[in-house]
Parts: structure tokens; C-alpha cells; sequence
């Protein structure tokens, strides 16, 4: 399963021709009745990293529905909260923000400061908010998640497959369709400053309409994301990509063909739960640290890093990538 990941970070050409090597996790699904059409090592264990902020919006969801806060209950600025490091706001110590602005920020900057503050909000403590998360992914049947931390920063002890993320993306889009226009927004303002999503397929994809994107060196380039065509929805979960280009281009192609071929993937494709699990999976999550950002990152920041291709052509077409600017074996 490994040495799967490795194959797809340096044989780019794969991502647009899957049959012709072999590619990082990925699974394209019908939300509403949960109908797969398309899936690869789906329950291989991977990092989430700021994937992981799609089940922190998930409880406070669920706080803000029970009536345990509200959606101006302040999220307060705590010293903890200030020292998690990048993606961040950075605010002082004391200062607020309420707790849907924070909800908002979380999903489309992925501030990781923020994510402690709205576990602080909505838990009293760190430790009580991933208790909360893990009782969440229990009760949605991610039976091979755990969670660790509330943002997705590097812990051994957290991870997921691009099944168990599907089940989530679902349960946010069934649960919760109040709160679809977070997942969809593109910018958020706090105070003076104008916060962009790191989700360009916001922008480039058409009908791109939600969810998520995240990184972390050991798990390279990750995405959730829904389109919404002609009435028709379909998620896709992609992992381990190595820039956010490439992951864009995997993620519109798989979109894209559902698309092509709904009628009869509704008829035929499988569930989420009829997949079948290999006997063979790893026990832990894949590193791709070492081919990701090399062997000595100098920080834990998440969602920051250098591109390693340019490319020009709009990521709905099936265009050709470009040389690899370093030699391949």
C-alpha cells in the first residue's frame, strides 16, 4: 500500500490515466443514497490532516443544534489556541471572534488556532472536543478513524480512509444543509483582513459547490470535494497527491466522469458499506514526509507549501501535465 502512494507522487502521467499505473487513494460517491462510482484503495490509513476540520465543523454542529452554544457565543483566543502553528490567524491572546465566524474560517482558511478555539467553545478542553470527535466517527460507522487533535496538525495517533471521509462529507451534507454555504464560500472576512479558501476547485471547477482540502507532509495533497450538476450531486475524496494542482486535476477528472457515466453508475455502482475490504491493509497510515517536503521540514505547518508543477490549463479539461522538473527512476 506504501509503495501505492510512492508510485503516484513521481508517475504524475497515472493521475490522468488510472488504468496505467497505480494511484493514492481516491472515491467518487452519490451522497444522498451513498452510491459509489468510482474507487481505489479505499481503506488504505491515511493522515486526514485539515480534513480533519470537516468533523470539528461536525460537532459544533451538533453543539449548536442542541442548544449548547450559540452562533455568537464567543470564541475566545487562549494561549493554547496562539500556539498552534501555521495555517493561523494569530490573533492576541483574549481576543474573540463568534463561534459561526470561527466555523467559517476553519473550513475555508483552515486556521489551526481557530480549530482549538472552537474545540475550547464547544468541548471546555481539547481533550473533551476529540472525545466528542471520536464518539461522532464511531456513531457514522468510520470504524478505522481516530482522532487525536480538533485542525489535522502531524500526530501518529490520527488518521482515516477516503471511505470513513466519505461517510463524514455524507453526514455533513444530509445532516446539516444549513451550513452547506460554509463549505462553498470562498472567502471569509475577519475584522479588515480577507481570508481566501485553499480550495481552488471552488473557482475552477463548474459546479464545485463544498468541501475541503488539507496537508501535512506525511500526507501529502488531500480533498474532499462536491459538485452539484442538472440536480445531480457526487463527492470525491482524493489523498496523497503531491501538489494541490495535481490533487485538483485528479479530483475534477473523477468528478467529471461520474458526471458522464451517472445514469448507469446509479444503476449498477455499490455503497459505501458494500465495499470490500482488502484482507492485506497496512496497520498504520502511510509517511510520504521524506517525498513530500524532504527529510528535514523545519515546521508542523499545514496547508502551506511550494507547488511542484506549473500548470496552465483549466483543471476541468483532461490536459497533459508537464515535465517533472527533477529526473525520475
Amino acid at each position: 500500500m506504501l509503495r501505492r502512494a510512492f508510485l503516484s507522487l513521481f508517475a504524475v502521467v497515472a493521475l490522468l490515466a488510472p488504468t496505467a499505473a497505480e494511484s493514492s487513494p481516491a472515491l467518487v460517491f452519490e451522497p444522498y443514497n451513498g452510491t459509489v462510482f468510482y474507487a481505489e484503495d479505499p481503506d488504505v490509513l491515511w493522515f486526514p490532516a485539515s480534513l480533519t476540520k470537516m468533523m470539528t465543523a461536525y460537532v459544533a454542529f451538533h453543539a449548536l443544534r442542541n442548544g449548547e452554544v450559540k452562533p455568537d457565543t464567543p470564541a475566545i483566543v487562549t494561549k493554547r489556541a496562539l500556539q498552534e502553528p501555521p495555517t493561523k490567524l494569530g490573533l492576541p491572546v483574549g481576543t474573540s471572534m463568534p463561534l459561526e465566524t470561527a466555523i467559517r474560517v476553519i473550513i475555508v482558511k483552515s486556521a489551526n488556532d481557530v480549530a482549538m478555539m472552537v474545540a475550547e467553545t464547544v468541548g471546555g478542553s481539547e481533550e473533551a472536543f476529540v472525545a466528542r470527535m471520536n464518539e461522532a466517527a464511531k456513531r457514522l460507522g468510520m470504524t478505522s478513524t481516530h482522532f487525536a487533535n480538533p485542525h489535522g496538525l502531524p500526530n501518529e495517533e490520527q488518521y482515516t480512509t477516503a471511505r470513513d471521509l466519505a461517510r463524514l462529507a455524507r453526514a455533513l451534507i444530509i445532516e446539516f444543509p444549513e451550513y452547506a454555504d460554509i463549505f462553498a464560500m470562498t472567502t471569509v472576512s475577519v475584522g479588515k483582513r480577507e481570508l481566501r479558501t485553499h480550495n481552488g476547485l471552488l473557482r475552477t471547477f463548474s459546479g464545485a459547490d463544498g468541501m475541503k482540502t488539507g496537508f501535512i507532509c506525511d500526507s501529502g495533497f488531500n480533498i474532499v470535494v462536491s459538485a452539484t450538476r442538472d440536480g445531480r450531486k457526487l463527492v470525491a475524496v482524493v489523498l496523497g497527491e503531491p501538489s494541490t494542482r495535481v490533487r485538483n486535476i485528479r479530483a475534477a477528472q473523477l468528478l467529471e466522469n461520474g458526471f458522464k457515466r451517472y445514469f448507469w453508475k446509479s444503476l449498477f455502482g455499490t455503497s459505501l458499506n458494500g465495499l470490500a475490504i482488502p484482507a492485506d491493509r497496512e496497520d498504520e497510515p502511510a509517511h510520504l514526509r521524506a517525498v513530500i517536503c524532504g527529510p528535514r521540514p523545519k515546521t508542523r505547518q499545514s496547508e502551506v507549501r511550494p507547488e511542484f508543477f506549473q500548470l496552465e490549463a483549466p483543471v476541468t479539461e483532461l490536459a497533459e501535465l508537464p515535465a517533472l522538473p527533477f529526473p525520475v527512476n
